[in-house]
């Protein structure tokens, strides 16, 4: 990945984004920098030979990131303004307490990405002639399960970051190999409930209601992202309950 590649252009902007952010939301940094480095990872991973169509990977990865990056932006537009064009996932994650933990931030970012950008996006770079191509189809699922790799080996990494950023509670501490176990198993589970509902958007979009299907997608990654806010540990209880959302039958 070098700088002038479009992942490399993400994640400068990115970057720009963090450098930007005003002293009153520095919270929102915990998310930007995990994504920021787990974007830089995925470059590496494409440089690597991990992924089977690597070009598609990266237009992919880019347009997911911009899903993240216009949210964060209308956010910021939204709040010196009346009215929002913020997401109703992502302005629960923005707008959730100061006060609470690093992790915890990074799992309400992490959730309405997955679960509400993450459909949009694979939409954005498969097309409904392809999804009438099984070997392709069936590729394009591939490279999309082969993401995991990469984040599961930032797992132990972003913890080690997220420990740098203050002092955690004894049972926190305890609790940290189970939680890397936690995060393993529902980044498994999400994936492929995304990929379940990538292929109800995409049955909607041929049939005419596309805007009506994501409203419902919407209105249920914002309840798993409101469950999240509840207090208690929150990965153990993700362990129990799911990271993902499933759409239901039309």
């Amino acid at each position: 990945m070098t700088d002038g590649s479009p992942i490399g252009d993400v994640v400068a902007r990115m970057r720009q984004r963090a450098d930007e952010l005003p002293p009153e939301l520095a919270r929102r940094r915990f998310f930007l920098e995990t994504y920021l480095r787990t974007t830089q990872a995925v470059g590496r991973a494409i440089d690597q030979g991990l992924f089977e169509d690597p070009a598609w990977v990266e237009v992919w990865d880019v347009k997911f990131a911009e899903l993240y990056l216009r949210a964060h932006d209308a956010d910021l537009v939204t709040r010196a303004a009346e009215g929002s064009d913020v997401p109703r996932p992502w302005r629960l994650a923005f707008d959730a307490s100061p006060e609470l933990p690093a992790l915890a931030h990074v799992l309400l970012g992490i959730n309405a990405h997955v679960n509400y950008d993450l459909p949009q996006a694979l939409l954005a770079v498969i097309g409904d002639d392809d999804f009438l191509d099984p070997q392709l189809m069936d590729k394009r699922r591939r490279d999309h399960e082969r993401i995991d790799t990469v984040l599961a080996e930032r797992v132990a990494a972003e913890d080690g970051e997220l420990a740098a950023t203050g002092p955690r509670s004894l049972i926190d501490r305890v609790l940290t190999p189970l939680n890397r176990l936690a995060s393993r198993r529902f980044l498994r589970e999400s994936r492929q409930k995304v990929w379940h509902n990538t292929v109800e958007l995409q049955q909607a979009r041929v049939q005419g209601s596309y805007e009506k299907r994501l409203g419902e997608l919407e209105v249920l990654s914002a309840a798993k992202v409101a469950d999240l806010l509840r207090p208690g540990q929150v990965l153990l209880r993700l362990a129990v309950t799911g990271f993902g959302v499933t759409l239901p039958p039309p």
